[in-house]
């Protein structure tokens, strides 16, 4: 019988690894998100230039996730010695496979948004691992895409709950802290600010939860293969003849 994704366990272990080593995370995402929120800004004037504003957020959160790939693995491995040099040298092999993986996931999702919604949550679902693909088994971007379908296949339902788990938090999150800032001053200056406050502390959970996926459905895949055949006995020793009495 094959093993099903734990969604409880899934969003435990992303939280779990949130809370202890928050320290890295969230200097990384700010620093990251930070120049996001300026790009925008800049953007976001023109209706023209609207898709590349949402395009660098995309890839954004693809380059991060990239980055906490191997924050997950060595915890699961037991060591927590990880840095934000550590976090943002990890993905420097692979910077250019994950942001071409990141424009092309985000004009695909966003397509599928826009026409039925449907078609939309179906690729977020199905694409959920392609940045751990990338940084953990050094596929191409095209590869990327395949491998994520097959790792999830099986396990759709439960990744697509995650994925719902975790964008009703970060829409929780999101408008908490955009209530707030209106309430302050409905500038769009602090706006911004409020802005790369919740994409500060959102992102490490999208992050976290496409890693802890990755593995598990990676240890699922690995669990459901044929176990290798036996080695072939070796033939017994040839028996000598007894002395002729």
């Amino acid at each position: 019988m094959n093993r099903k994704l734990d969604i409880g366990g899934t969003l435990s272990q992303a939280f779990s690894t949130y809370a202890s080593q928050a320290g890295v995370l969230l200097p990384v995402a700010f620093g990251l998100f930070l120049i996001v929120a300026v790009i925008n800004g800049i953007l976001a004037h023109s209706l023209v230039l609207l898709p590349l504003a949402l395009a660098v957020g995309v890839v954004a959160g693809t380059l991060y996730q990239g980055m906490v790939v191997g924050l997950v693995s060595d915890v699961q491995d037991g060591r927590r010695d990880s840095s934000v040099e550590d976090l943002v040298r990890s993905t420097g092999p692979v910077i250019l496979p994950l942001i071409g993986a990141g424009i092309l996931a985000g004009i695909g999702i966003g397509i599928g948004f826009i026409l039925f919604v449907i078609p939309g949550l179906i690729l977020l679902t199905i694409w959920s691992v392609i940045a751990p693909v990338i940084v953990v088994e050094r596929t191409g971007v095209i590869e990327a895409f395949g491998r994520s379908r097959g790792l999830v296949r099986g396990n759709s339902w439960q990744v697509f709950g995650v994925i719902v788990v975790v964008f009703v938090i970060v829409i929780i999150v999101q408008t908490i802290l955009g209530a707030i800032a209106v309430g302050i001053e409905d500038s769009a200056l602090l706006r911004i600010i409020f802005n790369v406050i919740g994409s500060t502390v959102t992102a490490p959970i999208v992050a976290l939860v496409a890693a802890v996926i990755y593995f598990r459905l990676h240890e699922i895949e690995q669990g459901a293969q044929p176990a290798a055949p036996p080695p072939p006995a070796a033939p017994p020793p040839p028996v000598e003849p007894g002395p002729v009495a």
